[in-house]
């Protein structure tokens, strides 16, 4: 008879479970990230991986003081289990943790008042999910990036256009519009690993010094908070064009 056997079977629930949750979420994602479900069922599959994988760790807790007191039988997998449900656990409740750090809005843009418009790509009927109306929005907008603007560079509009080209290119963005004589641009970008879709559109306009005025706007199209990154990625793009 095997000795210890509530020890093995203790450590191996949790090895088994930690590293069930972790698959469970990886193949909702690479699923969603291949649009063979929807995008926010497998990231809901990745939600539902994090209480599971914090479970995981806690039962490996217990594992590892039943190894202590029986002389360390299945110390393997009640490491390996507290290592990988806490890992998995931390790291996805750092990752969550944006959300509560910027505000529940998926349309991001330097102009509030004019936001630059798309022509050549759609935003979704329901682009105001999750706020009261265009005032709330802009509430909101303004607290959580009050210092978000646009650019003046010392380049013509058909400059900026070409360049915003280039660095979407760089970027693996989709570029949908690029329109010198209107100065505007259009791509579609792509963020975290289930590529969740997102819009952008920029918007040059020239100045009375022969400069050129920028503005963007990105906008997700499924989910109500993008976790900052529409914010970022305007930041990084106006300041990828005017380093030049």
């Amino acid at each position: 008879m095997t000795e210890h056997p509530w020890t093995r079977r203790i450590s191996g629930l949790a090895f088994w479970l930690a590293l069930a949750a972790v698959l469970v979420a990886f193949a909702g994602m690479t699923l969603a990230r291949f649009d063979i479900v929807g995008k926010l069922q497998g990231f809901s599959m990745f939600l539902y991986m994090v209480p599971i994988a914090g479970i995981a760790a806690l039962i490996a807790v217990v594992a590892l003081i039943m190894n202590w007191r029986a002389g360390w039988p299945a110390v393997r997998k009640a490491v390996l289990g507290l290592i990988i449900g806490a890992g998995a656990f931390g790291a996805a409740t750092v990752a969550m943790s944006a959300a509560t750090e910027v505000p529940a809005i998926h349309d991001i843009t330097t102009d509030l008042d004019t936001p630059p418009e798309f022509a050549e790509l759609s935003i979704p009927a329901d682009n105001m999910r999750g706020v009261d109306g265009v005032e709330d929005w802009k509430a909101q907008h303004r607290e959580g990036y009050p210092d978000l603007d646009g650019i003046t560079v010392d380049q013509t509009v058909e400059q900026v256009i070409t360049r915003a080209a280039e660095i979407a290119e760089d970027k693996g963005w989709d570029v949908a519009a690029s329109d010198a004589a209107t100065g505007r641009f259009e791509a579609v970008s792509y963020a975290s690993y289930i590529k969740f879709e997102d819009i952008v559109v920029l918007r040059a306009v020239p100045t009375e010094d022969g400069k050129t005025r920028v503005d963007m706007r990105s906008v997700s199209r499924v989910g109500v908070s993008d976790l900052g990154e529409n914010a970022k990625r305007i930041e990084g793009f106006l300041a990828a064009l005017q380093a030049g």
